[in-house]
């Protein structure tokens, strides 16, 4: 049930001016697959103990609504793992349904949602992340390592069907997948789908040097200007990334770039863990438990006051950067923060 008892709260504005109206918000730490730099092949999740309730999510989820947060994207891990999900989707949906939260969204690998497509249609979201690195069968499993191709396609063509908006997010891998992004995007542009490259982010240890795999989107963009005409755009949605329009398929291509071009000074996203533990920054370490305030009371008092405190802490930036040893610049992996 979704407590309205802080609907008229105040906005989140950190120290810097910004307005913060994005959460992302990971509801597991657990994926079905193994992506190279993202996960080492043997991880260690937690126990279920450790995870907030579906109904505790539900809840912490319409407090940052009453607090100004106007879209919500889930993530994970694989957020279609988390057993019994569709009991969040369901339970948000009066939030999406009356307005009060203008987008609902989640960033997926795809494998799941041939099962979980209409289901998160009908609980009112419209968009959805993919993240696909490749569309070459063999590339895409030596990328994911566990990940079923046949399953994904399927899964994507099933979103399509029942009207969900589709953008593909790609990671862009020296020497892996870096000659195969023509291709993406000409796929992108068959299937009417919008694709976002994004640079490789020095998070966890994934048991490989970084600078092996990291490369620079000011170099792939250099590379796609040969092959495309592509015209600036100043569509936005809320995100990072920062969009061209390809003019020979009509779709948008985006760019995140955390390490070649900062975007810091337009943030406005903070992020909750499965745990409860909300980071203001993807790329530092400080953190605020908000799980003891949850289960503190029945009451959102407590909760509202220790996310107003961890505002206050919002850094200016984040210290992202590819060193020569490959050491990753904060210690947790992108699956316990959430994409």
């Amino acid at each position: 049930m979704i407590d309205n008892s802080t609907k008229n709260g105040s906005q989140m504005v950190d120290p810097f001016g910004r307005t913060i109206t994005y959460l992302r918000l990971s509801v597991t730490d657990r994926c079905d697959f193994r992506c190279v730099y993202c996960m080492s092949e043997n991880m260690t999740f937690l126990p279920k103990k450790d995870l907030l309730s579906l109904e505790e999510l539900i809840r912490l989820s319409s407090v940052f609504v009453s607090k100004g947060v106007r879209k919500i994207r889930i993530s994970g891990g694989e957020p279609l793992v988390r057993k019994g999900i569709m009991t969040f989707f369901e339970g948000m949906a009066p939030l999406c349904h009356e307005g009060d939260l203008k987008e609902l969204t989640l960033t997926t690998n795809g494998s799941l949602l041939s099962e979980y497509s209409q289901g998160l249609y009908d609980c009112g979201v419209r968009r959805i992340n993919v993240s696909l690195d490749t569309i070459d069968p063999d590339t895409f499993h030596a990328i994911t390592r566990w990940g079923k191709y046949d399953r994904v396609m399927a899964g994507i063509d099933s979103a399509l069907k029942v009207g969900l908006k589709l953008k593909i997010n790609c990671v862009a891998l020296k020497g892996v997948n870096d000659h195969q992004i023509n291709d993406l995007i000409q796929w992108c542009g068959d299937k009417g789908m919008d694709l976002t490259l994004i640079e490789s982010m020095p998070m966890g240890d994934i048991g490989e040097l970084r600078p092996e795999q990291y490369m620079p989107l000011s170099v792939v963009r250099e590379q796609l200007d040969k092959q495309w005409t592509l015209r600036h755009s100043d569509y936005l949605t809320g995100g990072p990334s920062r969009y061209v329009e390809v003019a020979e398929t009509g779709q948008r291509l985006g760019f995140i770039t955390p390490l070649t071009n900062n975007f810091c000074a337009g943030c406005n996203r903070v992020r909750v863990t499965c745990t409860g533990k909300l980071y203001m920054c993807l790329g530092q370490d400080d953190e605020t438990d908000l799980r003891t305030p949850l289960r503190a009371s029945e009451g959102n008092q407590l909760l509202s006051y220790a996310i107003d405190e961890a505002i206050t802490r919002k850094p200016k930036s984040h210290d992202f950067e590819i060193t020569k040893d490959g050491a990753p610049a904060v210690a947790r992996h992108m699956n316990v923060t959430g994409g």
